[in-house]
């Protein structure tokens, strides 16, 4: 288990967990509307230069796929452009997917990743905050690789 603090560690850690993965694969990034896309664009962007495709998969409905891009003087975002998530050599599974507000089942992310999933076996990160996997028994259902787990710490001075 290694520590990093604050955002650099939160994107640094995704980077040094795609390192390895070459230039210009695809990656697909699943999570709840609205709750995950905000982190699952600055995720994009801290691998801007990898060169990949990248695909969001709201809840895990792969016929919602759609494709996330570089807007100019914007940064990266989820545009309105139909995806083929087949194949991807990453999937990132976001933690507000265990959320039971804003989520689905981890079947259903098991089943989404059989269904795109080629002859290779593509590397599985979770990505969450506060220990989430863990506390909704994701950990034993979903075959990660590696989980990326960030502690948030609000501080209000008046």
């Amino acid at each position: 288990m290694e520590k990093k603090s604050g955002i650099v560690g939160f994107t640094g850690a995704f980077r040094e967990n795609v390192k390895e993965i070459e230039n210009g694969s695809t990656v697909v990034f699943t999570g709840s509307v609205a709750v995950c896309t905000p982190f699952i664009e600055l995720l994009a962007y801290a691998i801007r230069d990898k060169d990949f495709e990248m695909i969001y998969v709201p809840k895990s409905d792969i016929d919602e796929a759609k494709m996330i891009k570089e807007q100019p003087n914007i940064g990266f975002g989820v545009v309105d452009q139909k995806a083929d998530p087949q194949n991807p050599e990453v999937v990132v599974v976001m933690g507000g997917l265990a959320m039971p507000k804003f989520g689905c089942a981890p079947e259903d992310v098991v089943n989404m990743l059989e269904e795109i999933s080629g002859d290779e076996k593509p590397k599985v990160i979770g990505v969450c905050f506060m220990d989430i996997f863990e506390r909704a028994g994701w950990t034993k259902k979903i075959p990660f690789d590696v989980v990326i787990d960030t502690t948030l710490e609000t501080v209000v001075t008046e």
